[in-house]
């Protein structure tokens, strides 16, 4: 017998949500998506906080396993699962995995805060009634930029980010930068980096992001 498709909790529009999406995609794994209602609280309720002590999203549970951190989560799901799908998407030897390691964390440390606050800022501050800080916007877009002068200098040396093969280092990216460039108005910083432009090209153009954009969007409707 089949075993229970693994769950994910939280909607779709999340960039955390999104990028275990965008794995589980790309790894073949069947999957239940659970889009709690967060304007309602759903992800402070008691039982979820078993699953994400936080109160944050996205909460995975596999059978009796239960994880949260989108980039744990999505290590976790190419490991269990890397006889199937993209098998390269983390290494398949300890060298690869240092390297989509490096990268990942990358990503988390240098990457996603810049970015985050941009999409937080540009995308939600009405909404959230949040004050437009002008000097912490120009500090933010300044520290994006010198992380993807890093990232043109490596993508003219290399294909993806890793190597030459499509990694999570480089999947990880997917939810911000979409963002960014579709939503916030930020393209510039990404077109104007030719190589870092060719890479985006590349990497949101996999059928498995194109099936998450299709969860985001059937969010954003059921939202309207």
């Amino acid at each position: 017998m089949a075993a229970p498709p693994v769950k994910l909790y939280g909607p779709p529009m999340s960039t955390a949500v999104a990028r275990v999406l965008a794995c589980l995609h790309e790894k073949e794994v069947q999957f239940q998506l659970v889009p709690l209602d967060m304007s309602k609280g759903e992800h402070k309720m008691p039982d979820y906080l078993k699953l994400q002590p936080f109160g944050q999203v996205p909460a995975f549970e596999d059978g009796s396993i239960t994880l949260f951190e989108s980039r744990a989560i999505s290590r976790y799901v190419c490991e269990k699962y890397a006889s199937q799908g993209n098998k390269s998407l983390f290494g398949t030897n300890p060298l690869e995995k240092a390297s989509i390691d490096q990268w990942l964390e990358a990503e988390g440390h240098n990457f996603h805060p810049p970015s985050a606050f941009l999409i937080l800022r540009l995308l939600y501050a009405p909404m959230l009634k949040l004050s437009q800080d002008e000097n912490a916007m120009k500090e933010n877009q300044e520290k994006l930029e010198k992380v993807l002068d890093v990232y043109e200098k490596r993508l003219g040396e290399c294909r993806f980010l890793a190597g030459d093969e499509f990694t999570l280092a480089d999947l990880s990216h997917l939810p911000n930068i979409h963002y960014l460039v579709n939503n916030a108005k930020k393209e510039e910083l990404f077109s104007s980096r030719k190589n870092v432009w060719r890479w985006w090209g590349e990497i949101s153009g996999r059928e498995s992001w194109k099936k998450v954009l299709e969860k985001i969007d059937e969010g954003l409707a059921l939202r309207r």
